[in-house]
This record gives structure tokens, sequence and C-alpha cells, in this order.
């Protein structure tokens, strides 16, 4: 498939980009190379080939999601520059 300059100027406006004018001939070549290469793949069969979520059967291994007593309070309390009893003071963020 061949791409015009004005398909060219107008995929270049929509990705916000500036093409020079001796960079044209290349961007034309190379936009219609893939167009080119993402028509052949009409020719493969994938007829009964069910359409993937994911592109891989990998599962992420994650943790148990566990409530644990890691520092007590005190101690993380410690070092702060204002405190409460039981809980760090920090400016008011909302009006």
């Amino acid at each position: 498939m061949q791409v015009d300059k004005e398909t060219l100027h107008k995929v270049a406006h929509l990705a916000r980009l500036n093409i020079k004018p001796e960079e044209e001939a290349k961007l034309l070549s190379d936009m219609s190379d893939i167009l080119t290469w993402v028509n052949k793949l009409e020719e493969v069969d994938t007829e009964g080939v069910a359409p993937l979520t994911h592109m891989t059967q990998e599962v992420n291994a994650m943790r148990a999601d566990e409530a644990q007593q890691i520092i007590e309070r005190e101690a993380a309390l410690k070092n702060a520059p204002e405190k409460d009893d039981k809980f760090f003071k920090v400016p008011k963020v909302l009006r």
C-alpha cells in the first residue's frame, strides 16, 4: 500500500510531529512498508484460534496480603516533627 504526502502530513499532525521536507521520502517509504507488512497478516488463517487476552500464560507471583505489625507506633512517631498522642500531625492541604 502506498502512502501519499497528504496522508503522511495528516498522521504527523495527529501525532504532533514536525516533519522536515528532507525526511518525507524516507517516512513515506517506511510507512508504506509497514502497511504492506500489516496487509500480509490478512493472509494468515486464524479460523478456530481463540483471541488472546494476554500475550503470555505467565501468572504474577504475589505474596499474600496479610496485616502485620512491622513497626511499633511509638518507634514510628519517635522522629516525627509534629505528632499527637497516636498520630502524625501534618499541614492541612484541603480548604
